[in-house]
């Protein structure tokens, strides 16, 4: 809106101004040698024409869709931050190496000097630390926070932990223990092993998390991978209440631990012992984590999300109907 106290000949030189420089794209310098004025009152006339709401800017890009979905996802689950990465029909691989290489980012740029890193193992996490480079050096420390997966090299939270701070030029600490224990009882006398707590007791107090978050839906499901027997069917675990996984936990639809036998078995961090951690980075993609997504969503398991878009608009959709609902 003009300012009537100015006369036309003030509002055509403001214009004029503003012409050359964002239409014509010239420097302020130019313009100055142009018209016949200074440099410095060309950078006035700029900055009245802005004031006086003559200069309305509009970005179109081809990101813009993605960016809405990244905005309303992180308002509508109170999230810190969240990623998204376009999707590739028909192409889950593809899919999970472009949020790998997005959470790398992110990575990168949440992590300082001093910093405990604490990462569960899977293909998500995989994907993360292959997409690292390898020129760049961190102080930092890499613990697990669950127990390793016999026979599951490429994905295992060991191998992961060690390759992970290779890759960022700091250290990293073992856990010389199985996921699974036999019972119950055998779990709590491995997480009373003083090399285990010791391992536990740095990754609570890691200042970042890096979490996988996995489905149950499928046999074919990577949590299936990480089960040392038979009888934990997909059937089974639903109707005990589970949605989804969370550091090896079986999660309910509010993010809670299911009152399972398996987790009762664990050797892991309780998904509740992440809770002060300043940033839990939560790595998924496809659509069949749109359940166990927004279960950890619920519970406010991660404060951050790198994922694909066609499952991130998903977790939106189903966000917003239920408040809707509620």
């Amino acid at each position: 809106m003009t300012d009537d106290r100015l006369g036309y000949e003030a509002i055509r030189q403001i214009h004029t101004v503003l012409t050359l420089h964002f239409l014509e794209e010239m420097t302020q310098s130019e313009i100055a040698k142009r018209l016949g004025l200074s440099t410095s009152k060309v950078n006035r006339l700029i900055r009245q024409g802005r004031e006086l709401g003559m200069v309305k800017i509009a970005i179109e890009s081809p990101l813009q869709r993605i960016v809405d979905v990244e905005r309303r996802l992180a308002d509508t689950a109170g999230l810190r931050r969240v990623v998204v990465t376009p999707t590739v029909a028909g192409n889950p691989d593809t899919n999970l190496q472009q949020v790998g290489r997005a959470a790398a980012d992110e990575l990168l740029a949440t992590i300082r000097d001093g910093d405990v890193i604490a990462i569960t193992g899977g293909k998500a996490v995989s994907a993360v630390v292959a997409s690292l480079p390898q020129d760049r050096t961190f102080d930092v420390t890499v613990v697990p926070l669950t127990g390793g997966v016999q026979g599951k090299y490429y994905t295992d939270v060991n191998h992961l932990a060690t390759q992970l701070a290779t890759r960022l030029g700091g250290t990293s600490m073992m856990l010389h223990a199985p996921l699974f224990a036999e019972s119950r009882a055998q779990r709590d006398t491995l997480m009373e092993v003083g090399s285990i707590r010791k391992v536990f007791d740095l990754a609570r107090r890691a200042q970042v998390a890096l979490v996988g978050i996995g489905s149950i839906l499928a046999p074919e499901s990577s949590y299936y991978d990480l089960v040392p027997e038979t009888g934990a069917e997909p059937e089974q675990l639903i109707a005990g209440g589970a949605t989804g996984e969370f550091l090896a936990h079986l999660i309910r639809d509010d993010g809670s631990v299911a009152d399972l036998p398996l987790n009762s078995r664990l050797v892991a961090l309780s998904p509740a012992e992440l809770s002060n951690c300043p940033s839990t980075i939560g790595v998924s993609a496809g659509p069949e984590k749109v359940q166990p997504i927004r279960a950890a969503l619920a519970g406010g398991l991660v404060s951050s999300l790198i994922v694909d878009e066609e499952t991130a608009s998903s977790v939106l959709a189903s966000l917003e109907a239920g408040g809707k609902d509620g």
